[in-house]
């Protein structure tokens, strides 16, 4: 499969790694990825968050009949981190371009001009699905966030699905949940500040009404909200908080713009295992592109 990288700003980790599966782009839909890592952790990369699912998506005959044929491409987001206490780096001696010191919002506004500069050049509009994990599923649904749609986003046509993985939706509740281990606290604050306000604006699950995804998502036709019960580092009230704001979302479908979803998936393993082996991760794509085609 033809394979490039588009570069969206002047960090080096302002990039796109696409693969195209269709020569015809318009066939099907784009399957855009962000990768998690708490905002800041260099090794998880959008090249290792999409490989493994790529392959098992491309090759397994469970999906090369069913599933491959309705996908045109995947595309998997690179964004500029946060400072990471393990992965030191001195501001005297590291090039702008390769420092790591993104600050809330810029991780949200690298995957807005990621996806504009996509948009721009293959035109799919609403035909993709945003798939994210941990981190990159705050991401996928701030994307929606009616907050976050200002004259930025608006060149941004937002997906007919998102799917979060062991998704991250309430900075607060998460913290509050594991305040025992302050590593929560810190890589929070490292991406959010320290302005607790600022964490709840941020949270897709906290924020209600034409700010929240409820106001942002007026397009949006199905939300798949995947857990593992084996996650030891996001618990499952984060998947529930996002449950309950969907549903606001679910229920105030305009008339005549087709049903919208949620849809809760259990998946295996730890933390990182479902992208990690893919397995998993291909699994709950499958399942999500499956659902978009039922009417």
């Amino acid at each position: 499969m033809p394979t490039g990288t588009l570069q969206y700003g002047d960090h080096n980790l302002q990039t796109v790694t696409i693969s195209t599966v269709s020569d015809n782009l318009n066939a099907g839909y784009w399957v855009i990825l962000i990768h998690g890592g708490a905002w800041r952790d260099p090794i998880q990369t959008a090249g290792s968050y999409l490989a493994p699912a790529e392959s098992i998506l491309t090759t397994s005959p469970a999906y090369t009949s069913t599933i491959l044929p309705h996908i045109a491409a995947f595309a998997s987001i690179e964004y500029r981190l946060s400072a990471h206490p393990g992965y030191p780096q001195s501001p005297d001696h590291t090039d702008r371009t390769e420092y790591r010191n993104a600050k809330h919002p810029d991780h949200i506004r690298d995957v807005q001009a990621a996806l504009a500069l996509l948009q721009r050049k293959y035109g799919f509009g609403t035909r993709y699905i945003l798939v994210g994990h941990s981190a990159g599923a705050t991401l996928a649904f701030q994307l929606v966030m009616g907050a976050f749609r200002d004259s930025a986003a608006a060149v941004v046509s937002p997906p007919a699905a998102i799917l979060g993985m062991a998704g991250i939706y309430d900075l607060r509740l998460l913290r509050d949940t594991h305040r025992h281990i302050s590593a929560y606290q810190e890589f929070i604050e490292g991406a959010f500040g320290p302005d607790e306000a600022v964490w709840d604006a941020a949270s897709p699950a906290s924020v209600k009404g034409s700010e929240g995804v409820e106001g942002g998502w007026t397009s949006g036709r199905l939300a798949v909200l995947a857990h593992s019960p084996e996650d030891g580092l996001v618990d499952a009230a984060q998947q529930q908080a996002m449950q309950a704001t969907l549903s606001r979302w679910e229920g105030s479908t305009p008339q005549g713009s087709g049903q919208r979803r949620i849809e809760m998936l259990s998946v295996k393993g730890n933390h990182d295992d479902a992208w990690m082996k893919g397995d998993e991760l291909a699994r709950a794509i499958a399942h999500t592109l499956a659902e978009l085609q039922k009417k």
